[in-house]
């Protein structure tokens, strides 16, 4: 019998102050919580996750930097994020040396994660991995959450008021234009297969998509030259 059908995982957070110290209490309570929801085998990736993103934070942001831990299921991906209020300190993945300080950390995220980024939002940022777990689709979901699509809007989404701020996610390897626009095709692809498995109308998505987006280009700015989504 698998012991781990209709287990609740909910997300939870932990708001902490950014120094060295918080650091062996943060990877307990990661523990604790990964124990209760039997997701043993990815214990010590996870704590390692944690101590390199709470290492960032003190080194690029500031030692008593207030910050928060936020970690939840996204399908059958246990996601980490550490927030600090600092949208300005990025952090990049840089080719490391053996003897490199700088970029030393962010390299072991890309080394143990399945996938990181960054999200940038008007007051701060939001530094995140994800680690594979060994559970079906059914076994991953938190409550509430019926599909990776309700992540979908994390990346995506503005976190500021104005339309014309720059996107809020920054790839793991501070990607070029054309290749975020790519990334972002490719979500967008995701969305209208997720939509279109469940019988809605794409067509019909698209075109309300292109009227929400032209309405906040309404407010003064030109509108481009709109892509029709079908012939």
């Amino acid at each position: 019998m698998d012991c781990t059908a209709g287990l609740l995982r909910k997300p939870w957070d932990l708001p902490f102050v950014a120094e060295p110290e918080e650091v062996s209490g943060l990877r307990r309570m990661l523990r604790s919580h990964l124990e209760l929801w039997k997701l043993s085998e990815v214990t010590d990736a996870a704590q390692l996750c944690v101590s390199e993103l709470v290492s960032n934070v003190i080194t690029h942001v500031g030692p008593g930097t207030p910050a928060k831990l936020a970690v939840s299921m996204n399908g059958t991906y246990l996601r980490i994020e550490v927030h600090d209020p600092d949208a300005r300190a990025l952090p990049t993945l840089l080719d490391a040396g053996s003897e490199a300080e700088a970029g030393r950390g962010v390299a072991i995220i890309d080394a143990v994660a399945d996938r990181w980024g960054v999200q940038l939002c008007s007051d701060r940022k939001v530094t995140w991995c994800e680690l594979r777990t060994g559970l079906s689709p059914a076994q991953g979901l938190s409550p509430g959450v019926g599909s990776s699509v309700t992540r979908a809007g994390g990346p995506l989404c503005l976190c500021g008021d104005s339309f014309g701020e720059p996107p809020p996610v920054v790839s793991s390897r501070i990607l070029s234009t054309t290749i975020a626009e790519e990334a972002a095709i490719g979500m967008i692809a995701d969305l209208l297969r997720w939509l279109g498995e469940r019988g809605c109308d794409v067509d019909g998505a698209l075109d309300r998509a292109q009227t929400h987006y032209e309405a906040k280009l309404a407010h003064g700015a030109d509108l481009p030259t709109r892509v029709k989504a079908k012939s």
